[in-house]
């Protein structure tokens, strides 16, 4: 377990909370919403058996005067994200009370947690080669770095009710998909393995 993080994808309080900027708009899921609850037995499991935490953080890169950077395609899917809103070192940014603390932690800019960041060179001074991943959305954070970390030669597990999108269609479809690169199982079956 020295070599395993569980990767607790977006699991912050801009996405999950109550007073997050999601809920603040109205961009709910009892799906997305129930994760915490699965999640913290299986964090609870990794560090017991001294395996890692590590933790993927969507952010808005505040430009001047703290307007964030917001990429078109974002700001057309959610129009309500706004200054502050996953602003680094916020309480929308961190990591949700349930599950925290989290042993590193990284920011991503885009959908994969590879992309343009530090994440690779952690999992490496780590010494991390096995990946276990839990967080949100399937289609989306989970997905593209569950297939990033795929092609740089980690191994991949997705816990198949760890993860949600808005759509529980579109999170089995999802999951159906990652079974070639993957190894699919339940917050159960881990917990069962790692005791």
């Amino acid at each position: 377990m020295k070599n395993t993080a569980l990767v607790l994808v977006d699991m912050q309080n801009d996405f999950i909370h109550p007073e997050g900027a999601y809920a603040r708009a109205g961009a709910t899921s009892d799906y997305i919403a129930a994760l915490p609850a699965r999640l913290k037995p299986v964090a609870d499991a990794v560090r017991k058996a001294d395996g890692w935490i590590v933790s993927t953080h969507f952010t808005l890169v505040p430009g001047k005067g703290g307007e964030p950077f917001i990429d078109d395609h974002l700001q057309k899917l959610r129009p309500f994200l706004s200054k502050g809103d996953f602003q680094p070192g916020s309480f929308g940014h961190a990591l949700i009370d349930e599950l925290a603390p989290a042993d590193l932690m990284v920011e991503k800019i885009a959908y994969s947690a590879f992309h343009m960041s530090r994440f690779e060179w952690m999992l490496k001074k780590a010494g991390i080669t096995d990946l276990i991943f839990g967080g949100i959305v399937t289609n989306g954070g989970v997905t593209s770095t569950a297939r990033d970390a795929h092609v740089h030669g980690y191994h991949c597990t997705i816990l198949e009710d760890g993860c949600a999108a808005f759509d529980p269609d579109v999170h089995n479809v999802s999951i159906e998909a990652l079974k070639s690169i993957a190894d699919i199982t339940t917050c159960d079956e881990i917990i069962s393995r790692l005791n």
